[in-house]
């Protein structure tokens, strides 16, 4: 080959590496912002994104705390527009719980003590302040949803609470600190997929014959502890143990078909109302 062929090929070869390592670079690019867009997809606002009862329960909370400085529009504070959808120093949702609990004090943001299901519902109404019109959202009943928990619903014919109802099912007296208001009204709706491991319907039959129903409450290599009918502590031994059946599939029945749309968002901020105090 001549050398002018020679050193023609090695301009194409070099123009080519460098064609491909842009192309690798802009796809690398397009995978990182696919990656925030999966990890962050509401970011600019989306309702679907989350479940309208959480956008509906952060809204109240907002305005109960966050009204007084950041007004009803969320542009009350000089250069923070909260509508914008997006944040000066939080970016994914963890990071925005982290703004809210830690605040700003130096700049005049108290922290808030918040639990998991009120973070959950103010995130989710943060995200989505440029496209929800917080005067649409219907506020939910919780003293009508108590008396649906206590009458339609008969929930205390399985669960407690405080110190009221049958210990069958899980006591729910402090359901409003550990659950959010998308997954209590799934809990309502199709109640299996809430189940959480700890209580899963179980059926032991000892080798003594003695036949157990309840729920699971701890199980390691050797042992298992379980609820039963009643509500009473069992502890066993699993040499001890025939038949251990743990069941996937919840006993408590679906509302979505029992209760209106209204009945089971009241039911909903009712059950956010107990923290267990």
């Amino acid at each position: 080959m001549a050398l002018a062929d020679q050193e023609q090929a090695i301009v194409l070869n070099r123009n080519l590496s460098i064609d491909w390592a842009v192309v690798c670079a802009a796809a690398v690019l397009v995978a990182s912002v696919a990656l925030v867009d999966a990890q962050n997809p509401t970011m600019l606002g989306h309702p679907e994104d989350y479940p309208r009862v959480d956008i509906e329960h952060g809204a109240r909370l907002y305005a109960e705390n966050c009204d007084r400085c950041h007004g009803a529009n969320g542009n009350g504070v000089s250069g923070v527009d909260l509508r914008s959808g997006r944040f000066r120093n939080a970016t994914t949702d963890q990071q925005l719980r982290t703004v809210i609990t830690n605040g700003f004090p130096t700049l005049g943001m108290p922290a808030f003590v918040f639990d998991t299901a009120d973070l959950t519902g103010l995130v989710a109404y943060l995200r989505n302040m440029n496209s929800i019109d917080r005067g649409s959202l219907k506020p939910g009943d919780p003293s009508h949803g108590k008396m649906v928990v206590e009458t339609k619903g008969a929930c205390l014919s399985c669960h407690r609470i405080n110190d009221k109802g049958s210990r069958k099912a899980p006591d729910l007296s402090d359901i409003g600190a550990n659950r959010s208001a998308g997954s209590l009204e799934r809990s309502l709706t199709d109640p299996s997929s809430q189940m959480w491991p700890i209580n899963r319907p179980t059926h032991i039959v000892t080798k003594k014959g003695k036949v157990i129903n309840g729920r699971r409450l701890n199980e390691d290599t050797y042992t298992v502890q379980v609820a039963d009918e009643e509500g009473r502590l069992i502890s066993l031994n699993k040499s001890d143990v025939e038949e251990f059946t743990v069941s996937t599939k919840s006993t408590m029945p679906s509302y979505k078909q029992e209760l209106s749309p209204e009945e089971l968002g009241d039911i909903v901020t009712y059950l956010l109302s107990l923290k267990g105090h």
